[in-house]
């Protein structure tokens, strides 16, 4: 009885919570949906006859993104999909209940549409947002479960828009604007960099209440690219004790670009969020037919221009470097389990790695079992690593720590800058590992971390 009743009540559930489906369109392919930054258009106010203009409006949203940078130079990390979800009504609510405009600002209107989108939220006239989070996520869940970041496209010309676990914005002038600068909130936690009030001022990539331009966390771009430390206002001009790196980016107007800061978080979470290296071989099913030369290859997900580096080692002797296939003779293997690694690291121009505490480290470890009658076999691990060294710079105690998917610990080791070995420890996935460093003298230390032996990065420390 007790497998009837489970299928009975399962029967029971799906009568009553009935998946709502929608059709889904591809808007740009840029490869598998679990190796890319999934991000999902959704319209609200467009009926069933406007679901045409939907994918046109999500698809020149797309165009315009992926024409500005950081996003030209990263398109193939991102697919773009459209949810066609029809509204019963055209538009989108206006309640004419905004405190900041004189209200009617335009018609006032109650509009029957599918998430239930309105103009004027928090009083508010411009924040165009949907409290309906159930109803955006069960769409979500029924029809393109892998989303990164949805984005509500609501068919609505006058302007609007909110950023939130779902951007949102209306389809007027500027929207596409509106749509990069609240992917900036909901998808890269990025802060306005006018005053977004009392309430919403915190620490993050691009705000800060640090004025010490060697201790900001973007001291390695003041100078640069007209990054400095300026001081917000609220609207009335009155200094507030927060501090952004640019006076133009678009986290302050539409139609400027992301200045350095903001540009260097937006590439630092895309790497976060997905791998570089898309597939390599041989891989633990492709492993057949072992015979000399070794081919060993790297597909990897290239920025436009290239800035992807990578280091090649055989049992921890460098072997080739900046290359995406390598092959390996008889005469390179010892007896036994050689160790094939690479390391993949992006040196963009848009990265200032030593601002950074933390590294997106990526590995392929290649193990070949080789004895005097040829290859036994090949095994094959890919590996991410998230490296984090704080402060830096640091006075007595410093901070490591790591996650990997499947690497359990590295080693440590602090050097001087003539050679000399001056600590090493072992890290734990995912713990904390504090360092005593009170008796280093004043200046500029190497920190490297290892897997095995292989070195996966080295960072700059600096002893205060």
């Amino acid at each position: 009885m007790k497998p009837f009743l489970c299928f009975f009540l399962i029967f029971i559930k799906t009568l009553q919570f009935s998946a709502q489906t929608f059709d889904v369109e591809a808007i740009k392919d840029s490869g598998d949906n679990d190796k890319r930054i999934n991000l999902v258009f959704m319209g609200d106010g467009y009926t069933t006859s406007e679901l045409d203009k939907f994918i046109t409006d999500a698809t020149n949203f797309s165009n315009s993104l992926f024409s500005q940078s950081p996003f030209s130079e990263y398109s193939d990390y991102f697919n773009v999909y459209a949810i066609k979800v029809p509204s019963n009504e055209s538009g989108t609510d206006h309640p004419a209940t905004a405190t900041d405009v004189t209200e009617p600002f335009f018609d006032a209107a109650v509009v029957d549409t599918y998430f239930n989108t309105s103009f004027d939220t928090a009083g508010i006239h411009r924040l165009l947002y949907t409290y309906d989070s159930a109803t955006v996520y069960d769409v979500l869940a029924d029809n393109f479960p892998e989303y990164d970041q949805p984005i509500i496209l609501v068919n609505s010309s006058e302007y609007g828009g909110a950023g939130g676990p779902y951007a949102t914005s209306s389809t007027g002038n500027n929207a596409d604007e509106i749509v990069i600068h609240e992917l900036g909130h909901s998808l890269f936690d990025l802060k306005d960099e006018y005053y977004p009030g009392d309430v919403l001022a915190a620490e993050a990539i691009n705000m800060t209440q640090e004025t010490n331009t060697s201790l900001v966390k973007w001291k390695n771009w003041i100078g640069l690219n007209t990054i400095g430390i300026y001081q917000h206002e609220d609207f009335n001009g009155n200094p507030k004790p927060w501090y952004r790196p640019h006076e133009t980016c678009k986290m302050r107007y539409l139609g400027v670009p992301f200045c350095a800061v903001c540009k260097e978080g937006i590439i630092e979470k895309i790497h976060s969020l997905v791998s570089p290296i898309d597939n390599y071989s041989p891989n633990n099913n492709t492993i057949d037919n072992l015979t000399f030369p070794l081919d060993f290859q790297l597909d990897l997900i290239n920025p436009n221009p290239n800035t992807l580096e990578s280091d090649w080692t055989l049992n921890a002797t460098s072997f080739a470097t900046n290359v995406d296939d390598i092959s390996i003779l008889e005469t390179d293997l010892v007896e036994g389990a050689n160790t094939l690694t690479t390391v993949i690291h992006d040196n963009s121009p848009f990265l200032k790695v030593d601002n950074h505490n933390s590294f997106h480290v990526y590995s392929v470890t290649w193990t070949i079992n080789y004895s005097s009658l040829g290859v036994d076999d090949i095994e094959s691990e890919a590996n991410n690593y998230n490296i984090s060294l704080y402060p830096n710079p640091a006075n007595n105690v410093l901070n490591l720590k790591f996650e990997s998917n499947s690497i359990s610990e590295l080693k440590v080791e602090i050097i001087s800058i003539d050679g000399k070995r001056l600590t090493s420890t072992t890290l734990s996935n995912y713990e904390n590992t504090l360092i005593d460093i009170s008796k280093f003298s004043q200046g500029i230390y190497i920190t490297n971390f290892y897997s095995g032996n292989v070195l996966l990065v080295s960072k700059r420390l600096i002893k205060n």
